[in-house]
């Protein structure tokens, strides 16, 4: 009986946890091109108590920002001395159990490579979630994958290569499936069941 509490439990986890990698700041899209005019997206989920009041992202080294969109009830600072673009809300912020997504537009740099995307996450409470580890961190940035872009790319206004449905399609990927889900509480509700059935023999 143990045994069989013990592999719901490794169960339980597996289940859980591409669900909770979900709840990280992300950036979307995770690939695109070098020199490409990019639309990137940035979504920040709310798992604490407190409200997020304040999200500040780090450009990296060698993009160029260019445009933000705007969203209702956030302020826009983008200095570009510190290479910061930072959201402050003016409302109520992000609550509990939601998320918002934050657009702009930059170029990607001309070399291939990894570029990062450090985020600091602001909550009414005064905490602060720095987003700056490495993938395997509790708190891991995000990164987009440049490569070399090719000669029959679509391209956008500016004459770049552009890849912005790409952007949708990841940001998509990175969210919690349905099947995700059912299989989570399959497995809680199993575990559940486990344990009553060994208390109840127990007692007998």
């Amino acid at each position: 009986m143990k045994k069989f509490v013990s592999f719901l439990l490794a169960g339980v986890i597996l289940a859980v946890s591409p669900v909770l990698a979900s709840a990280h700041v992300t950036v979307a899209p995770t690939e695109s091109t070098t020199g490409a005019w990019e639309t990137y997206t940035v979504k920040v989920p709310v798992e604490k108590e407190s409200a997020t009041v304040k999200v500040v992202v780090k450009v990296p080294t060698g993009v160029s920002f260019q445009s933000y969109e705007p969203v209702p009830g956030w302020n826009v600072v983008v200095n570009k001395a510190d290479s910061t673009v930072t959201w402050t809300a003016t409302n109520g912020g992000i609550q509990k159990g939601q998320f918002q997504r934050f657009s702009f537009v930059a170029q990607n740099p001309e070399k291939i490579g990894k570029i990062e995307w450090n985020a600091y996450q602001y909550y009414q409470d005064g905490s602060i979630v720095e987003w700056t580890g490495n993938e395997d961190a509790d708190y891991p940035h995000a990164t987009t994958a440049i490569s070399k872009a090719v000669s029959d790319s679509a391209t956008d206004s500016h004459g770049k290569k552009a890849t912005t449905e790409k952007s949708q399609s990841s940001e998509n990927s990175s969210s919690p499936s349905v099947m995700q889900w059912v299989s989570l509480s399959i497995a809680v509700l199993a575990l559940i069941i486990a344990i009553w059935t060994f208390a109840v023999k127990r007692r007998k």
